[in-house]
């Protein structure tokens, strides 16, 4: 039988009003043309696998993810394109986010609570777990 009791469940911070928004997502474009492209795909190189085409992101219900798209180089689907994630940032309230890992097993995994969207950009630059395969 299990034990009943309270859990203490900290309140959703409200969502962010459109221009928060929009700046947070110019903000992580701009980390990714400046930074994670030319550090992590500065050229494609097609192979017989996957291989990386590009470096991206997609915002939904107040989270960031940075994601990376491979096309195939099998000849069973020769061409065929799919995105990966690899790291998000979820905002919990205003210019303070967690940052997450994903992975191997598709589930997120926090590594970083509550830093600054500036301190989340350095986190991912710097911590190679954060970084695309």
């Amino acid at each position: 039988m299990k034990a009943k009791g309270w859990v203490y469940v900290a309140p959703r911070p409200a969502p962010p009003n459109e221009a928060e928004k929009r700046r947070i997502v110019a903000a992580c474009d701009a980390f990714i043309r400046d930074v994670l492209k030319p550090r992590f795909l500065p050229k494609i190189t097609p192979v017989k696998w996957n291989y990386p085409i590009d470096i991206h992101g997609v915002w939904a219900a107040g989270r960031y993810r940075f994601m990376q798209r491979y096309r195939s180089g099998h000849k069973d689907n020769l061409g065929e394109e799919f995105d990966a994630p690899f790291t998000r940032i979820v905002r919990v309230g205003p210019d303070r986010f967690d940052i997450d890992w994903m992975r191997h097993t598709g589930k997120w995994w926090r590594l970083y609570s509550g830093v600054t969207l500036a301190e989340a950009f350095k986190i991912i630059e710097e911590d190679g777990h954060l970084h695309p395969l």
